[in-house]
């Protein structure tokens, strides 16, 4: 598999498509308000209590960028730090190279089995599908990622992949499968939260207590102390650090800050904005080794798969600023109504839009520019400022040049288009065409009203009103009136 395969889920159906069979599930769009309803109160209940919250902001946006301008030293000084700690260092340029890397790692402890805490780069690069084929099995113990692993399904959201499961289907799945994967679920389970609580403690109990490897991500790692830290809410990505004898942490090469003080910005920033509370319930930090305390080998695997070229895009590059809180996909209109699967990409909602064409490229991901509405939401809640907006503009341009240099013939759009940006661009031209769409309102449309247009033109029609052009531009009353002595 390469990483483009992993990244956009082999198979999947264009955003406009699955979009449209999402729509269609009732139950889904029920969980999903409900969700991301509940989440987005929470986050301006706790981000309202802080009078320098846009401040905090600002410092984020400001040291994420500045890292982003300087990551070569950043990461040369973090693999430093990370090795004079006791731990080891691996580079990987794609999906491939770090499967590789991790399933050598595991093979030479001569252990079948490894826990994961939840990870958006093990997921992005396909690792447990990896781990599988070489006869390792990876057991997720994240609730959410437990729930998505026994029903054989994708994660739909970053913060809560099984945010479009229900509490009865969650029961289930548990019912169903546990059993498959260690300790089954208790007889007579109901859909009572706390109980499907405790028969994933049950059945995680006994695997944190045997595995002896243990596969993590990372939210931050510090260049100058080689600290790495994860947060969650809990205690499992705890229990993996501090258990097994072996632990390999995956971390693309953006999460990366200059400093440990960095920190004091981002934990303030993420949990707010991911799950509505003022801190997370596990903060935890590891820093290489320590003899006799924990794993007794840490790997760190820096990962690329596309972050490189990404830099390159000076517009496109705010996208590797991202903290992962999902906050863009609680209040985005477009997510709240289709749910992640239909993005078809490990990210979903309008960072997905934004992160995945620019990791695979556009030309294998054109359709997620498009899922959005430009209301510019997503750029409100950021805690650290991504203009997504701006970011999709930019790349549905790319993505309509890519298709127009691919055919020889330019369509009836794009002609419509050339001859839009010629009329724009002159003064007198626009002139002329305005006075032309007035002598044609007062001519044809009589009753103040636009009904369907012809030809390609109708697709706009059936579900807008189109307005009637106005008989006088403004720049023509402007003109006259000021003639007049008005104004």
């Amino acid at each position: 598999m390469t990483g483009t395969d992993n990244v956009v889920w082999l198979g999947a159906p264009a955003f406009p498509d699955a979009a449209r069979a999402a729509l269609a599930d009732t139950r889904l769009r029920v969980n999903l308000r409900r969700a991301t309803t509940t989440i987005r109160d929470r986050r301006l209940a706790v981000t309202a209590e802080l009078d320098d919250w846009e401040q905090l902001r600002e410092a984020g946006e400001a040291v994420r960028r500045r890292t982003l301008r300087h990551l070569d030293h950043h990461l040369v000084r973090l693999e430093e730090s990370v090795a004079k700690a006791g731990g080891q260092v691996h580079w990987a340029a794609d999906a491939d190279e770090a499967n590789r890397i991790v399933t050598d790692l595991v093979r030479a402890t001569g252990e079948a089995e490894v826990l994961k805490v939840k990870s958006m780069a093990t997921q992005e690069i396909g690792l447990n599908e990896a781990l599988e084929a070489a006869g390792i099995r990876a057991y997720e113990t994240d609730l959410a990622e437990l729930i998505v692993q026994l029903g054989e399904d994708r994660p739909s959201h970053i913060l809560v992949p099984a945010i479009h499961r229900g509490r009865s289907e969650i029961r289930d799945i548990f019912r169903r499968e546990m059993g498959k994967w260690g300790r089954a679920a208790p007889a007579g389970l109901t859909d009572d939260p706390r109980e499907l609580a405790e028969a994933a403690r049950l059945h995680l109990r006994e695997k944190f207590l045997r595995a002896r490897v243990a596969v993590s991500g990372a939210n931050f790692a510090a260049a100058d102390t080689g600290t790495v830290c994860v947060v969650e809410s809990e205690g499992n990505g705890r229990m993996c650090l501090t258990l097994p004898d072996t632990f390999i942490t995956v971390m693309g090469v953006e999460k990366v800050l200059p400093s440990f003080a960095d920190l004091d910005v981002f934990l303030q920033l993420l949990p707010r904005s991911s799950t509505g509370e003022r801190m997370n319930p596990y903060t935890s930090m590891w820093t290489g080794v320590t003899p006799g305390d924990g794993p007794q080998e840490f790997h760190l695997v820096l990962l690329d798969n596309g972050r490189t070229a990404t830099l390159g895009d000076t517009v496109g590059r705010q996208a590797l600023a991202c903290i992962r809180c999902s906050a863009c996909l609680n209040v985005c209109p477009v997510y709240e109504r289709t749910g992640g699967h239909a993005y078809g990409s490990v990210y979903p909602g309008p960072i997905g839009a934004v992160l995945t064409p620019q990791l695979v490229g556009v030309e294998h991901a054109d359709t997620l520019p498009f899922a959005s509405t430009l209301c510019g939401a997503c750029y409100d809640a950021c805690p650290v400022r991504i203009d997504i907006p701006e970011i999709l503009v930019h790349l549905r341009a790319k993505a309509v040049e890519a298709k127009a240099a691919e055919r020889l013939v330019p369509t009836a759009e794009s002609l419509v288009m050339r001859v839009a940006a010629a009329v724009l661009r002159s003064p007198g031209r626009l002139t002329l065409a305005q006075r032309a769409g007035g002598l044609t309102a007062r001519l044809l449309f009589r009753r103040g009203r636009i009904g369907r247009l012809p030809g390609p033109l109708g697709r706009w029609s059936d579900t807008r009103d189109t307005p009637v052009p106005p008989r006088e531009s403004f720049r023509g009353w402007w003109r006259r009136t000021r003639e007049g002595g008005e104004g």
